[in-house]
């Protein structure tokens, strides 16, 4: 069975001369109290056949609520730890993004477990604008290279 692929986009801007870069937490309950090391570009599963691009455009939609323009470039592809991969493109928005004024599509899961209840929690809990340096520090381990490769596309 092939390994399961996401796409997403690294979406920057520069703020006082220096590159920042747009992250997303992840909802529900196993995220919660989680921070550093749990962040992420927005991204989501792209189905054989489709336009990568496209889903990538989708799941930012989906993730935080607004679409984003400009100049899409590719950034390359990530092999995760658990083996899923990561096509990624970069863009510098056309628009600003109010990191706190999200709206991320929900979810439903079964919470607390084995409890019988369902729960509607969102993708994204929050996202934020962050340098390069502290964005390192908050994103999963396995997308880290995105933004060393970021940084040397960007100069």
């Amino acid at each position: 069975m092939a390994a399961k692929r996401s796409a997403g986009l690294l979406i920057h801007r520069h703020s006082s001369g220096f590159p920042e870069v747009l992250l997303v937490h992840p909802g529900g309950p196993f995220w919660a109290r989680k921070d550093d090391g749990a962040w992420s570009i927005p991204k989501g599963l792209v189905e054989d056949g489709k336009d990568e691009l496209a889903a990538a455009n989708r799941e930012v939609l989906e993730e935080i609520g607004t679409a984003v323009g400009g100049d899409f470039r590719w950034l390359g592809e990530y092999k995760q730890p658990g083996g899923k991969r990561v096509l990624a493109w970069c863009v510098e928005s056309a628009i600003e993004i109010d990191a706190d004024r999200i709206v991320s599509n929900t979810f439903q899961m079964e919470w607390p477990p084995k409890s019988g209840r369902q729960q509607e929690f969102p993708e994204v809990d929050r996202a934020g604008w962050f340098d390069l340096d502290t964005a390192a520090q908050k994103i999963l381990n396995g997308q880290k290279p995105m933004l060393d490769d970021l940084r040397s596309m960007i100069g």
